[in-house]
């Protein structure tokens, strides 16, 4: 297990970050998308503990907070020392029937951080995200809120989830004004089966220096193996009951294609194979694997020892590459002699 400084902070994480959506269940999509109760959950934080992984990722929302209270239990019960683990939650979404229990606003972030802390039974969590992008809520008022519980110590870094660049981009510009504590993490869908990321966010990741988590890395269990053209998943199976997150499914068919090449070729699974290339993006800090049993939890885990070489990667590349779009081909072609002209100086330079 690899250890990578998350975003600008002085912090290391485990490439791997334990997902807990998983824990719970309840009604509608948590149920469809993991039901595991507080034995079989202690035992997959147990079993990720062991592997390395230092890094646990939960949410208010997962499971009607049921996500949290479990792993607050399991980390007790697990007597796992506070300074092994570094513990993030989120807020955003809705938590109760009243207009105000949901949203960025500064009435609902702080009683969200509460509400969090006593469920996971913790006096802070290490990272704290806003879930979502709210459009009722001044950028400028949810900066100040998370400063609030920054400066009170309730949290010790910020970071934001499912924002689009520029509204992360303008968060980071009031924070510096206001100098209030920033925005050191983004976590993001990404997949070889959905690169999207690519066209905006993670310039902008690379330009501010912040650290990036991704979620789904198998795009909901659609890279997992168990789908292609002639098979369509057991019944019951993530994609059959809760088919998100959309993604072209002939690209991701093509892809699918050539990772069964390499998984064959190395004795290893799919999943590996999709998982051990985000591992080898430099891009990304850690990768949130959820999982419903050990089994699955293993295999996820065997992925940080799947070396790609510079030709399956470049292949990996091609096959899921998005199409040209506006204005990234044409600062590709603007910038081309700009970039050689770079790329020599450098070489000079190391030279």
């Amino acid at each position: 297990m690899r250890y990578n400084q998350l975003g600008r902070t002085g912090v290391f994480v485990s490439e791997l970050c334990l997902g807990t959506m998983t824990f719970g269940g309840g009604e509608g999509i948590w149920r469809q998308i993991g039901d595991l109760q507080q034995e079989d959950a202690e035992r997959l934080v147990g079993r990720a503990l062991d592997a390395g992984i230092n890094f646990i990722d939960t949410a208010d929302v997962y499971a009607g907070g049921l996500s949290e209270l479990i792993t607050g239990n399991a980390l007790k019960n697990l007597k796992v020392p506070r300074d092994k683990v570094v513990i993030a939650t989120k807020v955003f979404g809705q938590t109760g029937e009243f207009a105000n229990a949901r949203g960025a606003s500064r009435y609902h972030i702080l009683d969200g951080i509460k509400a969090s802390l006593k469920r996971l039974q913790l006096d802070h969590v290490d990272l704290y995200q806003i879930h979502g992008f709210d459009p009722a809520t001044p950028i400028e008022e949810t900066v100040r809120a998370l400063d609030t519980l920054v400066q009170h110590g309730h949290v010790r870094y910020v970071g934001v989830s499912n924002w689009a660049a520029w509204q992360i981009a303008k968060a980071l510009g009031i924070a510096e004004r206001l100098g209030a504590a920033r925005f050191e993490t983004l976590q993001a869908y990404y997949s070889l089966a959905g690169r999207d990321l690519e066209r905006e966010l993670v310039p902008m990741l690379q330009s501010e220096g912040l650290g990036l988590m991704v979620w789904s890395p198998l795009a909901g269990g659609f890279l997992s193996g168990k789908y292609g053209r002639e098979q369509q998943g057991e019944a019951g199976s993530r994609r059959t009951t809760f088919d998100f997150p959309p993604i072209d499914r002939e690209r991701a068919y093509d892809c699918i294609d050539v990772m069964r090449e390499m998984a064959a070729a190395k004795t290893v699974s799919v999943a590996q194979i999709a998982l051990a290339w985000l591992l080898h993006q430099r891009v990304v800090s850690t990768v949130i694997v959820g999982a419903k049993k050990i089994e699955q939890l293993d295999d996820n885990i065997a992925a940080t020892n799947v070396a790609l070489s510079a030709d399956e990667l470049a292949k990996l590349a091609e096959v899921s590459a998005l199409p040209a779009e506006y204005p990234g081909w044409m600062l590709e072609r603007q910038g081309e002699q700009r970039r050689q002209q770079l790329a020599e100086v450098r070489h000079v330079v190391q030279r």
